[in-house]
């Protein structure tokens, strides 16, 4: 057998050396190692993973969104050259999660077995940086998840997981040891809050057995694993892999530190002495200094004086930084930012960070001091509190929720008069602006186009579907899509936004919402439901197409909507002519017929007969087709659409409707 140990105290010409016996010893078939600390060690990095000053592995380096690896610089040979196994292996490791926030938790780390060192293609957050949506393949995953994603099925926001070829664990367990000298009974662990932990992954060959074992550094090693799981994985690791540790940084950032490494194969990891590791960052105040207490007194009289000019100082500046606060505002922690923090952020709202305004709030971009993280900041106005604390506690619940096509809600401020909601900020700006821009300036062209509604389609059948609550949008235009840095398409502004229970009704509540996008029984009753969001998502559809507004204002003072005209195209069999003329020809044509005629469909005036959003996703990746819709002329267009899904042609046409929506006034009403 062929062993290399390495330690942080080796003199560092020997670190060449020690690379060439690493590939050497792959060769040979067995390795051993051991990290006691990193300060001299050969590890692959990248991303956010660094080694500090001090020796310890610090993988998510304080930034935000971004992936950081660390890696054993040699493939390790796991297959057993007689048999064609994998061999038994155990790897220990000693870790710290130092949480930023008390009580708000981030995504956690992983330690991985994977065949290559490259991970361009693996998604950060809630798939740590190692994984992807699909189509993994040799991969073994030890999740350390300090973060509840129901999505993917976590059990809660504090446990271990053994993930194979998939984010979904095989199977998981809460954070916590078997302790022996109880009799086994079992006692819980807090993942990130800055406890020195050590992670045993053991694999056994003739059993094909995983077990998995977590402990208090101090702590031995318990006699029965916190999992057990029995897996082949002579089905599932490559003849030669890599070894290493992955995380994602972000915004509400946990710090991933790992200060102790080793692993051995075809026997047991060798041991990590503890007196030899790395100090972690001091948290908090330094202790006080003799020197200190000593002056203390002196000082005191001084700093008394100084206290009542303070005093006056501080009162004129919270007059100007006042905010609104209540008592049951305390329980939703760091979702409240300070205004100012937000006023700093914005440079005091200066209009030169003005980058939008609407019927609901103006946008301002900021900057937070401390994080440098970019933010959107929207004022809203309100005039009064009543429905204030259930309006407060939706928005913190929606700014739980994640996925890709959402722009994230990060929380929010209140003042006299005035509720200021923030999120994260999208570079490129409002879809609105780039669709609606001048005749002579480039647009997004078709194919942008098409992947931006897709990518809304997902997020509102995330919205309706498949989070926790239905959440319904309420206020869907091309206005509150942003793009972010690759042009995907973000539904934003969930300041209007309400939630409820899967298979309960939501209630009644004053009607909001942008003229042209209101769905007709949304008018009548203002009651907003999933179908009245497909409703202005079909309004989206004709709006992105066609690269118009729902409605125009004509120089003869009247009013064309958009609807009406793409339904008359359609009968007249010319619906391709709505499409924008600024692509010049230059798009997909059955896409775009595809989009104009599912447009039409989501604005059907019975709520019943528009399709779900897991409909409208299907249609438009073409695993369904589209029902055949008849054209018939202008006048009869959209009874003949209710004709053809079983509706009584009595009903007034779809343009009476949208004729009697131009009589309503101040359809821009709050909650």
């Amino acid at each position: 057998m062929a062993n290399m140990k390495c330690a942080s105290f080796l003199p560092s010409f020997l670190l060449p050396l020690l690379f060439v016996l690493a590939v050497a010893t792959v060769a040979a078939g067995d390795v051993q190692f051991v990290f006691s600390g990193f300060t001299q060690s050969s590890l692959t990095l990248d991303g956010s993973a660094v080694v500090t000053q001090g020796g310890l592995l610090d993988m998510s380096n304080g930034t935000n969104n971004v992936k950081g690896h660390a890696i054993y610089p040699a493939p390790l040979l796991f297959r057993n050259s007689s048999t064609g196994k994998v061999k038994s292996f155990s790897a220990t490791i000693i870790f710290c999660i130092v949480g930023t926030f008390p009580g708000v938790n981030a995504n956690g780390m992983a330690f991985f077995i994977a065949p290559s060192k490259n991970f361009t293609d693996a998604l950060p957050t809630q798939y740590l940086g190692i994984l992807k949506q699909e189509n993994n393949s040799n991969l073994l995953v030890i999740e350390i998840d300090t973060f509840q994603n129901l999505e993917l099925k976590d059990i809660n926001d504090n446990h271990i997981g053994i993930d194979i070829n998939n984010v979904v664990p095989v199977q998981s367990n809460m954070a916590g040891f078997y302790e022996d000298s109880s009799g086994g009974a079992f006692k819980n662990l807090t993942l990130n809050n800055g406890m020195k932990l050590q992670l045993w992954v053991d694999y056994e060959e003739e059993e094909t057995r995983i077990n998995v074992t977590l402990a208090p550094l101090h702590v031995g090693k318990p006699l029965k694993p916190l999992l057990s799981a029995t897996y082949n994985l002579s089905t599932v690791l490559t003849e030669t892999a890599y070894i290493g540790f992955s995380s994602t940084a972000e915004l509400m950032n946990a710090r991933h530190y790992i200060l102790g490494w080793s692993f051995g194969m075809n026997g047991q990891a060798p041991y990590i002495d503890i007196s030899k590791l790395p100090k972690l960052p001091r948290v908090g105040s330094k202790p006080q200094s003799k020197l200190l207490a000593i002056l203390l007194p002196i000082a005191t009289a001084a700093l008394i004086i100084s206290i009542v000019t303070i005093v006056i100082l501080m009162v004129r500046r919270r007059r100007r930084y006042r905010e609104v606060r209540e008592d049951w505002e305390g329980e939703f922690g760091p979702h409240r930012f300070s205004y100012k923090d937000l006023f700093d952020a914005t440079e005091g709202f200066k209009n030169k960070n003005l980058v939008g305004a609407g019927g609901f709030g103006m946008v301002y971009k900021g900057v937070l001091k401390l994080s440098k993280k970019e933010i959107a900041v929207k004022r809203m106005s309100h005039d009064s509190t009543q429905g204030m604390k259930e309006f407060v506690t939706e928005i913190v619940s929606i700014g739980k929720l994640r996925h890709r096509n959402l722009v994230q809600l990060l929380g929010y401020c209140r003042r006299k008069g005035e509720l200021i909601l923030v999120y994260d900020y999208m570079s490129n700006g409002s879809l609105d602006k780039s669709i609606h821009c001048e005749q002579d300036k480039l647009t997004l062209n078709w194919a942008q186009r098409f992947h931006v509604i897709r990518g809304v389609a997902t997020g509102l059948l995330y919205l309706h579907e498949k989070w926790e609550k239905v959440v319904i949008h309420r206020d869907i235009k091309a206005s509150n899509v942003l793009l972010d840095d690759d042009m995907n398409g973000r539904l934003g502004d969930f300041g209007l936004a309400r939630l409820y229970e899967h298979g309960t009704d939501p209630q009644s509540t004053h009607m909001v919402g942008t003229m042209g996008y209101l769905a007709p029984e949304l008018v009548r009753t203002g009651k907003a439901s999933p179908h009245t969001d497909v409703y202005a998502f079909g309004m989206f559809l004709l709006e992105v197409a066609c690269g118009q507004k729902p409605i125009k204002q004509t120089t003869e003072e009247k009013q064309v909507f958009l609807v009406d005209w793409v339904l008359e195209h359609w009968t007249n069999g010319s619906l391709s002519k709505t499409v924008d003329t600024r692509l010049r020809g230059n798009y997909n044509t059955d896409e775009a017929c595809l989009v104009l005629k599912l447009g039409l469909l989501c604005l059907h005036p019975f709520p019943s007969s528009r399709p779900s959003m897991r409909d409208v996703m299907q249609y438009l990746n073409g695993e369904i087709p589209l029902p055949k819709l008849r054209p018939t002329p202008l006048s009869l267009g959209m009874q003949g659409l209710m004709q053809d899904n079983g509706f009584n042609t009595s009903v007034m046409s779809y343009p009476q409707l949208m004729s009697s929506f131009s009589a309503m006034s101040d359809l821009s009403g709050g909650r």
